[in-house]
């Protein structure tokens, strides 16, 4: 007996889960994953203040300006691929009024995202070939356990590093050349995050 295909998920889906679960649609499947912890938040929000600052310029930081960035909206990359990047930001020509919508429908300029225990496999491998194949210009990959910082760009069909960067590198990265980042201020000071112990 030839079973029926399975339906792909789509936004509806995430939207019936409610607002609290954590959930993406990847390739119409529905992935889940935990809260995260001390040390992810500190990573995407630093990071999200480094850059927001100077490019997303409505808080007077000053700087270049002309992007939109967001942290954790819902993007349609395609009908069965809604992902909620840590980070997501948008040239404005490209996006030029946010507003309400929900999902986001025009693919990001930059996506970031802060990878952690559950999702590091997730974010090195799927997303990475998802977000090429839909077309994001540049993806950087935050590792809050190595300290790290990954920088991808985009040509043609295929990602080229730019850099892989640890907490010691004082670095200009595109798509945000315009300033410098210093790695390390995007963690937890190691005092505040120790190493687990073999007990």
């Amino acid at each position: 007996m030839v079973q029926p295909a399975a339906r792909s998920a789509r936004f509806e889906d995430l939207v019936a889960l409610g607002d609290d679960v954590r959930a993406e649609i990847v390739d119409g499947q529905v992935v889940t994953s935990p809260a995260p912890l001390p040390r992810h938040s500190r990573a995407q929000r630093a990071l999200g203040r480094f850059i927001g600052g100077p490019f997303d310029d409505d808080d007077g930081r000053g700087g270049p300006g002309g992007w939109w960035i967001f942290v954790e909206v819902d993007v349609e990359l395609a009908a069965h691929d809604v992902v909620r990047p840590d980070l997501a930001g948008w040239r404005r020509e490209r996006l030029p009024q946010p507003g309400r919508a929900r999902p986001i429908r025009v693919v990001p300029d930059w996506i970031c995202e802060v990878a952690s225990a559950s999702t590091a496999a997730h974010d090195r491998v799927t997303k990475r070939a998802l977000y090429a194949r839909h077309g994001v210009r540049h993806y950087w990959l935050v590792d809050p356990e190595a300290r790290t910082l990954e920088a991808l760009e985009l040509a043609g069909d295929r990602w080229v590093e730019l850099g892989a960067w640890d907490e010691s590198a004082r670095v200009r990265v595109a798509p945000f050349q315009d300033v410098e980042l210093e790695i390390g201020r995007l963690f937890l000071p190691r005092d505040a995050d120790p190493e687990p112990s073999d007990s």
